[in-house]
């Protein structure tokens, strides 16, 4: 009986999703097109690296960095495994953030260091044990 309750309410739940469906649509777009936009995101995608590799290589957010027990390096090595609208995203927050907002975008790494630490991705804290 639980069962074709679960079940019913999931079929319920399930047909009215379906008038949300959107239709996608297909064009074709030329060869010269695709380039142009391929170039415009590595181009961004460059800057925005750049932009967060100047950052971390300040003295202050070095400081801070190892304060929180990352070291530079590996904050380096991290900026270059981002992908590129990872690293478009984090240097808009350093854009967006008012003066001494640095220390959010040092907390997002320090997070995302600390998940990948406790995910069995990386080895920067030695404080975390792996989940794997």
């Amino acid at each position: 009986m639980r069962l074709k309750q679960t079940l019913a309410a999931l079929l319920i739940v399930s047909t009215t999703h379906v008038g949300f469906i959107q239709t996608a649509q297909a064009t074709m777009i030329g060869t010269e097109e695709v380039a142009r936009a391929h170039q415009r995101t590595s181009r961004s995608a460059d800057d925005a690296r750049a932009q967060l590799n100047e950052a971390f290589s300040r003295a202050d957010v070095q400081a801070r960095l190892e304060a929180l027990g990352v070291d530079a390096s590996d904050a380096r090595e991290r900026i270059a495994a981002l992908t590129d609208e990872d690293a478009a995203r984090l240097a808009g927050q350093i854009d967006k953030a008012p003066a001494g907002g640095i220390i959010e975008v040092i907390l997002f790494v320090f997070l995302l260091l600390l998940l990948t630490d406790i995910l069995g991705f990386t080895k920067v804290f030695p404080f975390t044990r792996s989940i794997r």
